[in-house]
């Protein structure tokens, strides 16, 4: 077959050198200058992604923020695409709209306010004090060193750090969400989806998103994630499953979770991510016996209803290296000095 994969910062470099590996034609194409070269040697590439849409006999797209426009438009013109809608892409790129969403699929959901001024949250939090966590909306979310969770009991760490935002960071943030912190474990359950019906077994997992270990230092996308593979449980069915008749409706084809924290009051939904998990996928992919080719092709056909997988935990680590968590290109390329020797 010939897999045409569309990504915007290369990050479904790993799922196409394995569909490489398998034996397919892979065509991949990277959007952002600065991450071209990735997977460079592994997975043949293309400058033009829209030239190869009549070469390809399935197209992959591996994020939101647009994309799922480009997937619909193909899926809608007869193509095989694994990919959103925009209204997939905005239930995660919106956190107002995906909370409304839920709660209008009845699933309860956290007290929380949306705002696009600054002043406007700091006035709100100091007339309402209490613990919040900050969450930027739209492209902003994707810095996830941005969130921050509160543990003052009289929000002034979040007054704190809005004010800073405002003052260094109002041209970024442009809409944000302040949402009650609710104190619990943190799980997602999610799922693959073959534009009419979830694929079975649904994957539990646990996303680590401090840079250090003991969950110390700055927040980033991810540092590494467990996870199993189960039958449709009580977090699934509370959650994600209500909202299989509106991606029915949308035809969506592709992964799917909603993350949540859980106590002994209930499930409470914070998050989608309305596409692959970066690296959930790649750690699912190990944990797989059914062959991530196969999986992309036949969800996007909607003949596959039920995978293969190990039984136990998967666990994936994230390694990197200064200055991650932070897009500074001049420290990266800086040299740190001559090589030192001694005499053994």
């Amino acid at each position: 077959m010939k897999y045409l994969f569309v990504s915007l910062d290369g990050l479904i470099s790993d799922i196409a050198w394995e569909v490489v590996k398998a034996g397919h034609d892979v065509k991949y194409y990277i959007h952002n200058p600065g991450e071209k070269e990735i997977a460079d040697g592994f997975v043949p590439k293309t400058d033009n992604w829209e030239r190869e849409v009549a070469w390809a006999d399935l197209i992959v797209f591996d994020d939101v923020l647009g994309q799922g426009a480009h997937a619909q438009r193909l899926r809608q013109a007869g193509k095989l695409v694994v990919g959103g809608t925009p209204y997939t892409d905005r239930l995660e790129d919106d956190r107002a709209f995906g909370q409304q969403e839920l709660k209008n699929a009845g699933v309860s959901i956290i007290s929380q306010e949306n705002f696009a001024a600054f002043d406007d949250a700091i006035g709100y939090v100091k007339a309402n004090p209490g613990r919040y966590v900050i969450k930027p909306s739209g492209e902003a979310q994707n810095y996830k060193r941005l969130l921050f969770v509160g543990e003052e009991e009289d929000g002034h760490d979040v007054i704190q750090v809005l004010e800073d935002y405002k003052a260094a960071l109002s041209h970024r943030i442009k809409e944000f969400q302040l949402q009650r912190r609710i104190m619990g474990v943190e799980v997602a359950a999610g799922a693959f989806f073959n534009g009419k019906e979830f694929i079975y077994p649904v994957c539990v997992n646990f996303e680590h998103k401090k840079l250090f270990a003991g969950d110390i230092g700055p927040s980033t996308g991810e540092m590494g994630t467990s996870m199993f593979w189960s039958e449709p449980n009580k977090i699934f069915n509370a959650t994600l499953k209500k909202m299989a008749p509106k991606l029915r409706e949308e035809g969506y084809i592709g992964y799917i979770d909603v993350n949540c924290i859980v106590n002994n009051n209930g499930i409470y939904p914070l998050e989608f991510t309305s596409r692959f998990g970066y690296p959930t996928i790649s750690i699912q992919q190990e944990g797989l016996l059914t062959p991530i080719a196969d999986l992309l092709y036949k969800m996007a056909e909607g003949t596959l209803t039920r995978l293969r997988a190990r039984s136990g935990f998967q666990v994936g680590v994230r390694i990197v290296v200064p200055p991650f968590p932070f897009n500074d290109p001049e420290t990266f390329e800086r040299p740190t000095g001559k090589a030192s020797t001694s005499r053994t």
